[in-house]
Formats: C-alpha cells, structure tokens, sequence
C-alpha cells in the first residue's frame, strides 16, 4: 500500500509561490534611504528611529516590522569596520600620543554609529518586507489568541 506523504512546508511553499516576488536588493536600498521599502516615495521613519505606521504614500503597513536589535549590532559591525583599521593604520605610521586617538576615534565613532544606525534599521526593514517577513506577508497573522484565564490558572496550581 504507497500511501503518499505530504510536509506541511509543501503547502507553505506552494502559498509562497503564489505570491508576487518583491525584489530585494531595491527594498533595501529604499530602505537606506529611508523611505517606503515597497513604493520608495513616502517617509519610512516618523522620527530618529521611530518608524511610521503606515507609508502616507501607498498605505503599505510597516508598523509590524521587527528589525529589534539587528540594527545595532549592524551598525557596531559596519563602525569597527572602518574606525579599527583606520586606528591602527594611524598608529603605525604616526605613533601619536594618546589624546590624539581620544579625540579622533571616540567622536568620530560617535559620529558614524548615529549616522549610520537609521540607514541601516531602514534597510533592515526594506529586507523584512521584500522577504514578506513578520505580518508583511498578507496571509498571515502574527497576532495571538488572548490566553484563557481558567488555563492559566490550572497551570499555576
């Protein structure tokens, strides 16, 4: 008896395919622009870091968006890229006092790393939508049922 086994993720991938794609490397350069990943004309951030709840251009929602502490650790990433070989090029060829790397590296680390954190939390977010990842995907909610009190209750005991 062949009895034909089917993975859940077969029906994923079928829903998957039956999206249209959203390419991914313009999504993120709208991203890094800071403006909408899906139409590139409406702001993407309300404020600093704080982004809007839905593009005032096309109406796309990227309220729902979870860029977390990626951006950060990005930035931190893309920072020590530049600020450590540039030091240590400084040091090698000039060997100046102390002070002179304090006053060079912590401002201009501060400088870049609050340059480039909301380009890149944008980009960030420009990969989250093109990927249909956390609620950009249509079909599917995040959002969870309330718990039920009783339930809880029964686990505490």
């Amino acid at each position: 008896m062949n009895v034909a086994y089917t993975s859940p993720d077969a029906h994923a991938s079928e829903a998957k395919s039956e999206r249209p794609a959203r390419p991914v490397m313009p999504a993120m350069l709208r991203g890094l622009f800071c403006r909408c990943p899906s139409c590139g004309n409406g702001k993407l951030f309300s404020g600093y870091l704080t982004s809007v709840h839905t593009c005032e251009s096309c109406g796309e929602e990227i309220h729902h968006h979870r860029a977390d502490d990626a951006p950060p650790y990005f930035t931190i990433t893309v920072v020590g890229h530049i600020i450590i070989p540039a030091l240590l090029a400084l040091e090698v060829l000039y060997r100046p006092e102390v002070w002179v790397h304090l006053a060079l590296w912590i401002p201009l680390t501060l400088i870049l790393s609050l340059g480039m954190l909301r380009p890149i939390k944008g980009s960030l977010i420009g990969l989250q939508w093109a990927l249909y990842m956390h609620g950009f995907d249509p079909e599917f909610s995040e959002e969870l049922p309330e718990p039920d009190p009783a339930d809880t209750l029964q686990r505490r005991k």
